[in-house]
């Protein structure tokens, strides 16, 4: 009797071990049939936009041969007729009219791209994870010999690695990748008007120099983001003094620091969420908030460590944010990397009257001694 009651017990875990693995290989097929018609979708705008971008270049062409309205720019002392002045300028609106739509164009097919691809981290995700579910796979449990982690640890941290990397994408992309297409297309201008219009060219070489040393000092803060933390060198303290000096050399913010806390009770990969935390917040306040004054601080609370980023900025309706879903990689950044040590997170804003970033980390008696 005991026998075929363990029996009846085995088969119904069999079975519902088979209906897990069935519900993600299900979830993995449906996520792979909208990602195959996400690409056709994506291939068509591709194959349009290519089309409309060989029209802008090929009229392009003809109006720098002379091809176009009045066969080209009126030199010094020439009248134009009024009729061929007029269609000039419509020649030239709706030039400028198909130069949006290609620049917009690029800019959709670039959001395509980053959503296909974070389709593709979700579907491995789902297959990462059924083979995990797989009895005899134990590719995400530590190997005996290495300290003891949380499967469900392993997973988030490979997904918030993941997750980071998406971001970064998005950050190049929506950043230097959109300037430099601006870019192109501001110096093929100044080519256009370099000896009819000395001036105007002059003008948009300022415009277009000042454009790339902002978009070289987003490169430089994406690279410090990237490179190890200077923590083993200076301490948390220091490192924290490091990214606001940074800060404040690219933004201009005027960075005050109340760090009153002792960091030696904080183990090496909390101080490193701690210190992406702050790189983060100070990136979201330069880009966004508007601030005058940002303030960087640290305290102690019983056995709760404490960091603070505040700044007088516009602010936002934190409500409004999250009814409306908007994606913010910024505070998603933050968020997992405060779960991975087990701190919450909280974001304090208002319109028109700054925002506060609140970092809780608890610690143990032993930690605060």
């Amino acid at each position: 009797m005991d026998a075929t009651r363990s029996e009846l017990a085995a088969s119904r875990f069999d079975e519902l071990h088979a209906e897990a693995a069935e519900a993600l290989a299900y979830a993995a097929n449906s996520l792979r049939a909208v990602r195959d018609r996400y690409r056709i979708a994506h291939l068509e705008d591709v194959s349009r936009w290519q089309d409309l971008s060989d029209d802008f270049e090929y009229t392009e062409a003809e109006r720098a041969a002379g091809g176009g309205a009045g066969g080209g720019p009126a030199r010094d002392g020439d009248e134009m007729d009024p009729a061929l002045a007029a269609e000039a300028g419509a020649d030239d609106l709706r030039q400028r009219f198909l130069r949006l739509e290609v620049e917009q164009g690029r800019s959709d097919l670039g959001n395509h791209e980053a959503e296909l691809a974070r389709l593709e981290l979700a579907i491995r995700n789902l297959e990462a994870t059924w083979l995990f579910l797989g009895r005899g796979d134990s590719s995400l449990i530590a190997e005996p010999t290495l300290p003891s982690i949380a499967t469900e640890l392993q997973m988030r941290i490979v997904e918030a690695q993941e997750a980071e990397r998406a971001r970064l994408a998005q950050e190049v992309h929506d950043g230097p990748a959109q300037a430099l297409s601006n870019a192109i297309f501001q110096v093929d201008f100044i080519d256009r008007v370099f000896e009819s219009d000395p001036r105007m060219a002059r003008t948009e070489l300022r415009f277009l120099r000042e454009l790339l040393r902002r978009e070289l000092g987003d490169v430089r803060s994406f690279l410090t983001q990237l490179r190890p933390p200077v923590l083993d060198e200076l301490g948390l303290d220091g490192a924290i003094v490091d990214a606001i000096a940074t800060q404040a050399a690219l933004s201009g913010l005027n960075i005050a620091t109340e760090l009153e806390a002792p960091t030696d009770g904080l183990n090496e990969a909390t101080q490193t969420v701690v210190l992406r935390i702050v790189q983060e917040a100070l990136q979201n306040v330069r880009k966004h908030a508007d601030a005058a004054h940002v303030v960087v601080a640290t305290s102690l609370s019983d056995t709760v460590w404490i960091l603070e980023v505040r700044d007088d900025g516009r602010g936002f309706d934190t409500g409004a944010v999250a009814a409306r879903g908007r994606r913010n990689f910024g505070l998603q950044f933050m968020r997992e990397r405060a779960e991975l040590v087990g701190a919450s997170l909280e974001v304090m804003s208002r319109p028109d009257a700054g925002t506060v970033v609140r970092l809780a980390i608890p610690l143990t008696r032993k930690e605060t001694e």
